[in-house]
């Protein structure tokens, strides 16, 4: 399969890496991206063909990957619109509907809506998908498999589902980092210097999600494993839940839910 990339931002470069390590040939991707500097670098990082107009590499492919940015997917959707022909569009634009983007296009349905997330530059991204009615089970393989080369992928079969995606995982690196530095700060304010308190914090981080998604228990009861009656982890967990921060937490993500879906009107209102 060919597939164009429109746009060749972190996200379309991530993706292209990871399919290149999957074993596509570099012939087999093109890529459209109107800015010379952006153009440039990815040809020379991955040695494929990257030009500047749409209709030159479109013809010739059978997936078209939407990678700009959500404030220009309108203008770019009509400038393809009369490009298509069976290609399959896949979209990886942040809060554009599958709707608002068939719309744009002329009513053309063959579409998959993706939301992955920042992780997928390192290929540990996890990423929703939405197909529109009417894409076949070979075309939803397809999409899954080029999403795949970054990390876990798991399908919806709701289009507002996403919008709790991209408040759980979309915006959810943001939140483990906040957690991050505020235990980075803890550690410093305890004594360690700062690469002592940050080695600290990350190891577990990673050590702690590792043993969750390779045990059989949930979290809470694995938080009850670590939580001994009357020792320092109970101290901790009665401070954080007297300060309401599983609460706090949960409201957050609503809140992230409740943009999404905000920026969902605003971006299809065009």
């Amino acid at each position: 399969m060919n597939i164009t990339f429109i746009g060749a931002g972190n996200m379309a470069s991530a993706l292209i890496g990871g399919l290149l390590l999957q074993g596509y040939s570099s012939t087999q991707i093109h890529v459209v991206e109107i800015n010379a500097e952006r153009r440039e670098k990815i040809k020379k990082e991955f040695n494929v063909e990257s030009v500047a107009d749409l209709a030159e590499d479109i013809a010739d492919s059978d997936i078209v990957l939407l990678a700009v940015k959500p404030q220009q997917l309108s203008i770019v959707a009509q400038d393809i619109a009369a490009l298509l022909g069976n290609h399959l569009v896949i979209s990886i634009a942040a809060g554009i509907r599958a709707t608002d983007l068939s719309r744009w296009l002329g009513g053309y349905r063959r579409i998959v809506r993706a939301m992955p997330n920042t992780p997928a530059l390192i290929r540990a991204a996890t990423t929703g998908l939405y197909a529109l009615p009417g894409v076949s089970a070979e075309e939803k393989h397809c999409a899954e498999s080029i999403l795949a080369a970054v990390g876990s992928v798991q399908w919806f079969e709701r289009e507002e589902l996403l919008d709790a995606v991209t408040a759980i995982s979309g915006s959810g690196p943001a939140y483990v980092f906040y957690f991050i530095e505020a235990i980075q700060k803890a550690g410093e304010e305890l004594g360690l210097d700062a690469i002592q308190s940050r080695q600290l914090a990350l190891e577990t981080f990673l050590g702690a999600a590792k043993l969750a998604s390779q045990s059989n228990e949930n979290a809470t009861a694995l938080r009850a494993r670590v939580t001994s009656p009357g020792g320092t982890t109970e101290r901790a967990i009665q401070a954080l839940e007297h300060a309401g921060v599983k609460n706090a937490i949960i409201d957050a993500i609503h809140m992230a839910n409740q943009r999404s879906r905000e920026l969902g009107d605003e971006f299809g209102a065009t």
